[in-house]
């Protein structure tokens, strides 16, 4: 079973690299973030005919995460519990069926939080608690449970080309770091660096200042593991070379194969 993330940033303006992107890779799951889209504006039709199933949460312009599946999905939930006056469209979560077992997977889109000493970062901290509190009652369930998406935090100065930038920046503070870890530290585990402790592994460059000729990149995206799920991993990966092709989104897939 392979499981993906990617931070499309607009389904529509990135679809025909989806398509393309899907094709090569043809992972089992495919979790996109800030498709930018209501639901019943998402371009199903393209992602159903490679043979996923698809399930949104979507807002109009902003914000936004989708589930593609080839494999039965149950369960479905829409919005990250906690808040009830949240709006915003970031998070989706299911089951998903496998010849292993269950795995229950969940796509978020973490806040941004910049500027500094707005209520933006105030949110990502507030997102990050309730993130917190929902993981520990999936970790309780105890199945294989995937926690995937874009977290927005640099989670180590080696996840960036040049930690001394992002000082100043929401992704890289010591709150947001610290929220990071204490999802760790409630037994989830970074599937890359379970498989891979090098350093110079991005997930996104920024359109700007040519930080992708420069390689100058930061890794923000990442797959966090229960132990049921880590006792199936076989390896990741990820597909930097999208970065490369036409109309880019800043972020690439990152992804990780499971014994099914």
């Amino acid at each position: 079973m392979k499981i993906a993330t990617w931070n499309i940033n607009g389904v529509k303006a990135r679809h025909d690299t989806a398509l393309a992107w899907l094709e090569e890779a043809r992972p089992d799951i495919a979790c996109l973030q800030e498709i930018k889209s209501v639901d019943e504006g998402f371009p199903a039709a393209g992602f159903e005919a490679l043979g996923y199933r698809v399930e949104t949460h979507g807002q109009k312009s902003f914000n936004g995460v989708a589930l593609l599946s080839r494999l039965p999905l149950e369960d479905v939930s829409r919005g990250l519990p906690g808040d009830d006056e949240d709006t915003q469209a970031r998070y989706i979560e299911a089951r998903v069926k496998s010849g292993s077992g269950p795995v229950r997977v969940g796509c978020l889109y973490l806040p941004n939080g910049n500027p500094l000493g707005t209520e933006k970062f105030d949110y990502k901290l507030k997102w990050m608690e309730r993130l917190h509190r929902h993981a520990q009652d999936c970790l309780a369930r105890e199945e294989a449970f995937v926690l995937l998406g874009d977290y927005n935090v640099i989670p180590e100065p080696r996840d960036a080309k040049n930690p001394d930038a992002w000082c100043d920046d929401a992704l890289f503070q010591p709150e947001s770091r610290r929220a990071f870890r204490a999802l760790e530290n409630l037994g989830l585990s970074d599937a890359l660096r379970l498989t891979n402790q090098d350093d110079g592994v991005y997930s996104f460059w920024d359109y700007q200042a040519g930080a992708w000729q420069k390689n100058n990149g930061i890794r923000i995206d990442h797959l966090l593991l229960s132990a049921e799920a880590v006792d199936r991993l076989e390896r990741t990966g990820v597909d930097q070379h999208v970065r490369g092709w036409e109309k880019p989104s800043d972020h690439v897939p990152v992804w990780a194969e499971f014994a099914d």
